[in-house]
C-alpha cells in the first residue's frame, strides 16, 4: 500500500513539471512575437520646421581683435600751485572745454594783481611827470625845438647870429670897432654853447620819459602775468570729454607736477588691429569696418580705417591699422575688447542657412537635409556668418532643405513631418 501511495505522488509531481514547462514554452514562444513586431515597428516621424539654403553674393571681410581706446586722453595739472577750495566733476561726469574741474584759493593771487596793478599807476604817473618837464603832451611826437628852454635859447642865438653878421658888415665899412665885433662874436659862441647845452639837456629828459613809458610797459606786463596766474586758479577741461579719474580733494595742496583729472574723449573711439601680411592689398584709408564686443553681442559699430603703420612688423609680419569706431550712442567704453571686421571691395556667392540649423558638438558642426520625407545628416564646414544666417562652404548645396528645429531629436534617415 505504501509503494502504490509513493508511486501515485511521484507521477502527480511528474505531471506538474511537465505542465508548468510546458506554459513557460508557450509564454517565452508570446514574448519573443512581441520582440520581434516591436523591432519591425519604424519610430514616429519627427516634427520639423525647415528652411530652404540660400546662394548669394556674400561680402568678403577679415577679423582681428584690439583694445578700444580713447580718441584724446589727457591728465589735466594745475599751472601754478595752490589749495584745492573747489572741485566741479567726478568720475564719469561729462565735461564741456573750458568748463571747471577745480578752482585753487585765489586770495594771494588776487593781492598779487593788486599790487601790479598799483605799480602801473605809478609807472604811469612817472611818465606824466617825465612829459612834462620836457613840454611834451601825450600821444605827441619828441621835438627838442618844442622844449621851452631849447627854443629860448634859440631865440637868443639866432639874435646874437643877426648882429654877429650886422658888426661883420660894419667892421668891414669901418662904423665899429674890432672890439665891437669881438664882442658880438663872443657873444654868439657863448649862447650856441648854451643852445648846445639845453638841446642836450632836453634829449636827456626825453630819454627818461622813454625810461619811464618802458617802466609803465614793464609794470603793465607784471600786471598781465599777475592776472594770467589769477587765471590760473581756476583749473578748466582742455577739451570736451568725460572725466575717466579725478585725483585732487577739498583741501588739498596741488602743484603743476601733480594731475587733477584725466579727460578722455569717447567719440569716435580708437581701436588698432594687426592686419595679415596677404591682406594687406585689401586695407585702405576710409575703408568701412564693424566693430563687436561681449558686452553687446548683437550690436555692429559702424567705423572707418584712420589710419595705416608705413611698415609691417617683422616679428609678426603684420599691419597694424588704427580703426575710429562711432560711439555717437555712449555705449562702449575705452579699454573694451572688440572684433573689428575690416570689408573688403570683393563679394563671392556662398550658400547660407539660418544659423539655427547648425549644430555644432565638440568642434564637429552638421546639419540635417531633409529629403523624401527623411532626415539626411550631414557634416558641414561653415564660415562667416551674415546676420541671422551662416555661410557654410562645404556639405549643403543651394536649395536644399535644412531642418531648423528638433534637431536633438533627428537621427541619419528617421521620418520627419513639416
Amino acid at each position: 500500500m505504501r509503494s502504490q501511495a509513493t508511486f501515485k505522488f511521484a507521477l502527480l509531481l511528474l505531471l506538474l513539471i511537465t505542465v508548468a514547462a510546458f506554459i513557460a514554452a508557450c509564454g517565452g514562444s508570446k514574448a519573443n512575437v512581441r520582440k520581434e513586431e516591436t523591432a519591425n515597428t519604424p519610430p514616429p516621424a519627427v516634427d520639423v520646421t525647415t528652411a530652404t539654403a540660400i546662394k548669394r553674393d556674400l561680402p568678403r571681410f577679415f577679423e582681428a581683435t584690439g583694445s578700444l581706446a580713447g580718441d584724446q586722453q589727457t591728465d589735466v595739472a594745475p599751472q601754478t600751485s595752490g589749495k584745492v577750495v573747489a572741485v566741479g566733476v567726478d568720475i564719469g561726469s561729462p565735461v564741456r572745454r573750458g568748463q571747471m574741474l577745480v578752482r585753487l584759493d585765489d586770495a594771494e593771487l588776487k593781492l598779487r594783481v593788486e599790487q601790479a596793478a598799483a605799480q602801473v599807476n605809478q609807472a604811469k604817473a612817472a611818465v606824466r611827470q617825465a612829459e612834462e618837464k620836457i613840454g611834451l603832451r601825450p600821444g605827441q611826437a619828441f621835438d627838442p625845438n618844442r622844449v621851452a628852454e631849447v627854443a629860448a635859447a634859440k631865440v637868443t642865438l639866432d639874435l646874437a647870429e643877426k648882429n654877429l653878421r650886422r658888426a661883420e658888415k660894419l667892421i668891414e665899412s669901418g662904423d665899429v670897432s674890432r672890439q665891437f665885433y669881438d664882442q658880438q662874436r663872443a657873444q654868439r659862441d657863448q649862447l650856441k654853447e648854451q643852445f648846445d647845452v639845453a638841446l642836450a639837456q632836453a634829449r636827456q629828459n626825453f630819454a627818461g620819459v622813454e625810461v619811464a613809458r618802458t617802466n609803465v610797459a614793464n609794470a603793465e606786463a607784471a600786471l598781465a602775468l599777475a592776472k594770467q596766474n589769477l587765471s590760473y586758479a581756476v583749473i578748466p577741461s582742455p577739451m570736451d570729454g568725460f572725466v575717466s579719474e579725478r585725483t585732487a580733494d577739498l583741501g588739498e595742496y596741488v602743484s603743476p607736477q601733480q594731475k587733477v583729472a584725466t579727460i578722455v574723449r569717447t567719440n569716435p573711439l580708437r581701436v588698432r588691429i594687426d592686419v595679415p601680411e596677404q591682406a594687406i592689398p585689401e586695407v585702405r584709408v576710409g575703408q568701412s569696418v564693424s566693430a563687436m564686443t561681449s558686452a553687446w553681442p548683437d550690436r555692429n559699430f559702424s567705423g572707418r580705417v584712420a589710419r595705416i603703420a608705413p611698415n609691417v612688423s617683422a616679428q609678426s609680419r603684420t599691419l597694424t591699422v588704427e580703426a575710429e569706431i562711432d560711439n555717437s550712442s555712449g555705449a562702449l567704453k575705452p579699454g573694451q575688447f572688440a572684433t573689428v571686421r575690416i570689408l573688403e571691395e570683393r563679394a563671392e556667392p556662398a550658400v547660407l542657412v539660418p544659423a539655427r540649423a547648425v549644430v555644432t558638438d565638440a568642434g564637429v558642426s552638421r546639419v540635417f537635409v531633409i529629403k523624401n520625407g527623411h532626415a539626411e545628416q550631414r557634416l558641414v564646414q561653415t564660415g562667416q556668418t551674415e546676420g541671422d544666417l551662416i555661410e557654410i562652404k562645404q556639405g549643403v548645396a543651394a536649395d536644399e532643405l535644412v531642418a531648423t528645429s528638433n534637431q536633438q531629436q533627428l537621427t541619419d534617415g528617421i521620418a520627419v513631418k513639416q
